[in-house]
């Protein structure tokens, strides 16, 4: 459960370095692929508000930073 919970903080902090640097990502969300995701905010109910809809972050998963930029 504790590695869990640290890979949890580790895709959560990567997320926010996301949205301020403005980089696309790419994830995996109730079994349908997301692709070149627009990260916008994070609010304080844990869920990402991004140009193709709002995500509860617990159920992201396969959450990959990419180097393109928007």
């Amino acid at each position: 459960m504790k590695l869990q919970k640290i890979q949890i903080n580790i895709e959560y902090r990567f997320l926010q370095k996301a949205i301020v640097d403005k980089n696309y990502v790419s994830f995996s969300y109730e079994n349908t692929n997301y692709k070149k995701v627009k990260p916008l905010k994070l609010d304080n109910e844990n869920r990402l508000h991004s140009d193709k809809g709002v995500f509860e972050f617990e159920k992201i998963k396969k959450l990959v930073v990419l180097k393109e930029r928007f």
